[in-house]
């Protein structure tokens, strides 16, 4: 009985919705654009730390002189250290300024966050005909992340017409360049049958990239197909590896799978207090669909076991990554 209600509580699979910008790098060559050559590039400590980097790590001081002599490496990383209001002098408007000079001098990774900032009205009013000029800037630049928002834009209908087949166009254009945001949607728009004939097998295929580059949705849309035998063989094993990996990232919906396939057994041995953490950690974060099973499982733990299990919980909240898909471009 809970299996049906497992696949029937949970959304299937889900489509990587609104722009997103990573802190993946990107090297342009020359100085003409006002690029610090690779080798001598700065990267500020409390953004290196939020991504793997092979970037320099220098202070704040060195970074703003570098900055204010026109470095859009540094410039961007000012405004990514703004936008995330990473102490007290930063803010939006910060952001703004350090992302339109970048921009201005062609560097794609600030094209796309200022163009982030312009589709979600930050520091700025929102201006889609603006972030679109600076997307397909960056496109023509041949970076992946604005393949991806592009996509978005078309697939939302934002700026643009609504278009699953231009949006798909994207998608495929950001997926085949690496990007994991793009494998993901990719994916989903051959599950869906959207801009494309359906096909789950192909879809797989694009979950499993996304999925084994980490991206967290890859992971949960993977292992639902497991889960189901959908473009897949059915194998519960690898539905709970995945959903775990997802759940790890903090995706509140492979939380709650998780907890359910704890409650069952299912890919794992039976650990109602187990499943009562996960979907706790879920429904800390604001998702409540798990709720019904929270009950069932109160009936079979007693108070310690429910204590205990809730501070794993929290626990789990607090080590959730700072920065998901909402990071920016480095």
């Amino acid at each position: 009985m809970r299996t049906k209600r497992l696949n029937r509580t949970i959304a299937r699979r889900q489509l990587a919705l609104g722009v997103v910008i990573t802190l993946a790098g990107m090297l342009l060559a020359g100085n003409a654009l006002g690029q610090t050559p690779p080798k001598e590039q700065c990267s500020l400590a409390v953004v290196s730390r939020l991504v793997r980097s092979d970037k320099k790590v220098c202070d704040d001081g060195l970074v703003q002189q570098m900055a204010r002599r026109g470095h859009a490496f540094e410039q961007n990383q000012l405004g990514i250290a703004s936008i995330l209001a990473i102490g007290p002098d930063y803010d939006e408007r910060e952001a703004l300024q350090w992302f339109s000079q970048a921009a201005q001098r062609g560097y794609a990774p600030a094209q796309v966050n200022l163009a982030v900032m312009h589709i979600n009205g930050w520091g700025t009013p929102v201006n889609y005909g603006a972030a679109l000029n600076l997307l397909r800037a960056a496109a023509d630049a041949h970076f992946a992340r604005a393949y991806y928002n592009l996509g978005i834009l078309n697939m939302e209908g934002k700026g643009v017409r609504r278009d699953s087949d231009e949006a798909f166009r994207w998608f495929q254009k950001g997926a085949e360049a690496g990007d994991s945001s793009a494998q993901t949607n990719l994916g989903y728009m051959y599950d869906q049958g959207l801009g494309t004939s359906r096909s789950a097998t192909t879809a797989a295929i694009w979950y499993r990239k996304a999925a084994t580059a980490g991206n967290p949705l890859g992971e949960n849309n993977l292992a639902d197909m497991y889960l189901r035998g959908d473009g897949v063989p059915q194998d519960n094993d690898a539905a709970f590896l995945w959903f775990q990996k997802a759940a790890a990232q903090g995706h509140t919906g492979a939380r709650i799978k998780l907890g359910y396939m704890y409650a069952d057994g299912r890919g794992t041995k039976k650990d109602p207090e187990a499943a009562y953490s996960w979907i706790t950690a879920a429904a800390m974060a604001g998702d409540a669909r798990g709720n019904d099973l929270l009950h069932s499982l109160e009936k079979v733990l007693n108070q310690g076991q429910i204590a205990e299990a809730r501070e794993r919980a929290s626990k789990l909240r607090q080590q959730e990554p700072q920065v998901t898909d909402q990071a920016f471009v480095q």
